[in-house]
């Protein structure tokens, strides 16, 4: 950065990594930050789709079967679908290194 007499303004600061236009967030991959993620046991899952209703970030996606899983490219790990789950087929994990 040049040595300037007067401070940087907002508009004199690139945009970075900021979603500026709607559905932009599919070219960013946001879930990389996460440290837990949730895991679907089939044998309690009843297929309801409160977990994909109520994921704040559409990670949640319904396979051919009518089951449902989590797209780990922008699952941030929140926990919503867990506690949406009444049937308790989704358990938070740790994320492996």
């Amino acid at each position: 950065m040049a040595s300037s007499d007067k401070p940087l303004g907002w508009k004199d600061i690139e945009v970075g990594a900021i979603v500026t236009e709607p559905g932009g967030a599919r070219q960013y991959r946001t879930g990389d930050w996460r440290s837990q993620r949730p895991v679907w046991d089939r044998s309690k899952c009843i297929k309801c789709g409160l977990c994909y209703l109520f994921c704040p970030e559409p990670a949640v996606k319904e396979d051919a079967e009518g089951y449902f899983d989590n797209d780990l490219y922008y699952c941030k790990g929140c926990g919503v679908c867990v506690r949406e789950c009444w049937t308790g087929a989704i358990t938070m994990v740790e994320e492996e290194e």
